[in-house]
């Protein structure tokens, strides 16, 4: 066990910063074992859980998930979890790890790099941090606590978004053109119309984009919790802003404004605070 891991009992219902970074990596490590084990694997099987339309789960969503359970079990048994593919944990600490083993698993199972496994540690009003890790490219984006770096190779990259202010300069992106219902998808258009530049699909990976400084807005709608939570602490962690589409906190999902600065923040939500409640 490594020192940070020492310096904090498992009885300790506050673990220092240190700790939290330690075990973030440790579940990252854990999911990443699973996730590269079937990406792009001849074996990899998709189960649809709709009955209309396509949300594939493969085994390797569940395995992942697991994995970092396990994890959580042997140093945070009394921290809450949720996750995606399993039933919620109540915990005694008053914090909560929200997981999501593969964010954009219709890109892993199309063989594209754009997925991405979502660590995020919530205090009970906010994601304090949260990791995207995407194992394939070795890039992991860590967030919050005073961390915003992405790290590859061992190489720590500090993290900030850009300046953009004006919505004819940013480049916007949300993972399907429908985004949600017809309502939502005519508010985000709206918006994606005074941009520059529009793209679609890469799930997790565009709010590292944006966190990185190279992307300015990601807006969506029909999220889960364990979907925001870790790109919402990442995006705040590297000066960008994240709220629903009322201005409100979106760490219970639903729909989301992520910015690059305040000012954009403010143009995108004048337009979307419009779109009704469906």
């Amino acid at each position: 066990m490594d020192q940070t891991m020492k310096e904090c009992p498992m009885t300790d219902p506050i673990p220092s910063p240190d700790t939290i970074l330690t075990l973030a990596y440790k579940l990252a490590d854990a999911a990443a074992v699973e996730t590269l084990q079937w990406f792009r694997a001849a074996e990899l099987l998709a189960e649809n859980k709709l009955e209309a339309g396509f949300d594939p789960v493969t085994q390797a969503d569940k395995a992942a998930e697991q994995a970092m359970r396990a994890v959580l079990a042997q140093y945070r048994p009394q921290d809450a979890i949720v996750g995606e593919e399993a039933q919620d944990q109540t915990g005694t600490s008053g914090l909560a790890w929200v997981l999501d083993p593969i964010d954009g698993t219709r890109g892993y199972v199309s063989g594209t790099p754009t997925w991405g496994t979502l660590i995020a540690l919530n205090d009970g009003e906010a994601p304090i941090f949260g990791i995207i890790d995407q194992p394939y490219t070795g890039e992991r984006f860590v967030g919050g606590l005073g961390h915003a770096f992405m790290e590859r190779v061992g190489i720590k990259t500090p993290l900030a978004t850009r300046n953009t202010v004006n919505l004819s300069e940013a480049i916007i992106f949300t993972t399907f053109p429908e985004v949600g219902s017809a309502s939502e998808a005519a508010g985000f258009h709206q918006v994606a119309q005074a941009c520059k530049l529009t793209r679609y699909g890469m799930d997790c990976y565009a709010y590292a984009l944006l966190a990185s400084g190279q992307i300015d807005l990601v807006i969506e709608a029909g999220l889960q919790s364990y979907d925001i939570q870790a790109p919402m602490a990442l995006v705040r962690a590297a000066g960008g802003v994240a709220s629903d589409w009322r201005g409100g906190n979106p760490m219970n999902g639903g729909r989301c404004i992520c910015a690059a600065t305040p000012e954009l923040h403010a143009a995108a939500l004048k337009m979307l605070q419009k779109v009704p409640l469906d």
